[in-house]
């Protein structure tokens, strides 16, 4: 069983893979200056690409851990979301209000998915 680790820098792999399951390292928005749908939208655009280069897609998510720098963002965040999974492939999910690396940055997702088998 191996370990195979993408895009691998001195503090972290943003895709390690391992039997059959994906985890995506924090992912956060491309641009911090916007607010928490913008922000929602472009992290989750992110998650797709890391998804796809890992060979699995939004349906596929197995679990995600949602953290929100303010829980008065939580319904604008929700919506994004809401609109981002498709119907029955809603995965496990969590979400916590936390402080974030960066000031400007207001969500933050962490992703386990299943590989797609061809």
């Amino acid at each position: 069983m191996m370990i195979e680790h993408l895009e691998t820098q001195k503090r972290m792999s943003r895709i390690v893979k391992h039997n059959g399951t994906i985890y995506l390292c924090g992912q956060v928005c491309a641009d911090a200056t916007q607010g928490i749908k913008e922000q929602t939208q472009t992290m989750l655009d992110k998650v797709d690409t890391l998804l796809e280069q890992a060979g699995s897609d939004r349906n596929n998510i197995l679990s995600a851990t949602i953290y929100i720098k303010d829980m008065t963002d939580f319904s604008q965040m929700n919506e994004v979301w809401d609109s981002w999974v498709n119907e029955g492939y809603a995965p496990a999910r969590a979400c916590v209000q936390a402080s974030m690396a960066r000031d400007v940055l207001l969500v933050e997702i962490s992703i386990v998915a299943a590989e797609i088998i061809a």
